[in-house]
Parts: structure tokens; sequence; C-alpha cells
């Protein structure tokens, strides 16, 4: 059985210097950034997909120490194959899901949090109480208020917007153009299925959503209506 040493040196025998000197500007590393101090291999997404399937299913314990890791990859690679195992139905999802609680220090990005959050926490709670979702969203960690929104995806491809509608309510004045983005893109999600929830949300709370937030929300709606938002 493979361990985290074995594939953190597979993946390092992989990188690209090139490409990860683009990664380390693209996800904004520098002093001050919202991913200070990341390390990038560079290595891309399809190759670490094929990677993480040829594992195969990696153990609790395989999956930790690589979650820690000071690699970026090597931390996609672990949440890849943690989704890989939640879509797939071959794992316990409590124990995937309290792992996942367990390593959020190392999901601290928005490719990392939006590969994921859907998956092992959404899909974990979509049957069960929210109230797991509430510290996330009052964290002063940008990344756990990500996860937070961004569980609410599952929630919203089973045709529920209670939670999203609270936490966009929660989240209009937050300081992150990250988060209003997030929260932008998964009210325009929920709209996509209850087009009249989207305009009930928007009539009441246009004029205070943060520009980004507003414009990613209306995204898909008609540009009349578009327009008509934008200018209240």
């Amino acid at each position: 059985m493979v361990d985290a040493v074995q594939i953190t040196a597979r993946l390092t025998s992989l990188g690209d210097a090139a490409a990860a000197r683009h990664a380390l500007r693209f996800f904004k590393t520098g002093p001050g950034e919202y991913g200070a101090g990341d390390q990038f291999l560079g290595i891309r997404m399809p190759v670490l997909r094929a990677e993480s399937k040829a594992l195969g299913v990696l153990a609790p314990a395989t999956l930790a120490p690589l979650l820690q890791s000071p690699w970026h990859e090597v931390r996609m690679l672990a949440l890849v194959n943690m989704v890989d195992q939640a879509r797939r139905k071959i794992c316990d999802r409590a124990a995937l899901y309290q792992l996942y609680m367990s390593q959020l220090s190392g999901v601290n990005n928005w490719d990392l949090v939006d590969v994921s959050a859907p998956d092992i926490v959404g899909k974990y709670l979509l049957e069960r109480d929210r109230a797991p979702l509430a510290p996330l969203i009052k964290s002063d960690n940008l990344w756990h208020r990500r996860i937070g929104v961004l569980a609410c995806l599952t929630f919203i491809r089973a045709g529920e917007t209670t939670d999203i509608e609270r936490f966009a309510l929660q989240l209009l004045a937050d300081p992150e153009d990250l988060m209003h983005k997030a929260v932008g893109w998964m009210l325009r999600e929920a709209g996509k299925r209850d087009e009249p929830f989207l305009i009930r949300f928007l009539d009441q709370q246009a004029s205070s959503m943060p520009r980004t937030m507003l414009r990613y929300a209306i995204e898909k709606l008609p540009e009349p209506r578009r327009q008509y938002y934008l200018n209240k």
C-alpha cells in the first residue's frame, strides 16, 4: 500500500517550475494576499485526477498527512480522492466528513474549497441538521466561510434554498470579494432551479448587495431584468 511520503515524492517528480510560478501569481500567494505562503509544484488538475484514480481508495491514515502537506497539489490530490469516494459511495461518509473537518487548515484556497465542500460537507449534511455550518459562516477565516456557502450547492441541487438564503443575508457585509463571488454564484444556481426565489431575494436585497455578489447572482436572468437590478 502506497503511503503519503511515496505519493508526495511521485507528485514532486511531476512538477513543472514554469507552471508553479504561474500558479503562485494566479492563486495570490504574495504577502497580504489571500493565498499568502502557499507552495506549488506546478501540476495541472487533469494530471492530479489521473494520479488519484490510479491510486484508488486512499485510507484516512494516508489522507490526513496529505492534507497537511505544504504543497497545494498534494492537498488537492487528497481532496479529489475524498470527493471520488463520496460520489461513488464507497466510503463511510461520516468518517470522510469528520476527517475533512479535522483538517480544515489544509483546505485553504478557493479551488480546494470549491472542489470539495459540496460533495464532502454538503452531501453529508443533506439529510442531517445543518447546525455545523453556522460556526463556519461566522468564522473569521475566509475559507471556512466559503466552505459553509459552497456546501449549500448540494442543498440547492436538491431543491432547498433555505440555507443559502439565510447565509446570503448574514454575508451581505462580508469584507472579502471571494465571498461575494461565492454567495452570488450560489444565488445564481438557486435561481436556475427556482427563479421566483431569486427574484424575491433580489427585490428585497439587491440595493444592499455588494456589486460583485449582485452581478454573479443575476448572470442568467434576461438582460432587461439584469439591468433593472443593476440600476436599483
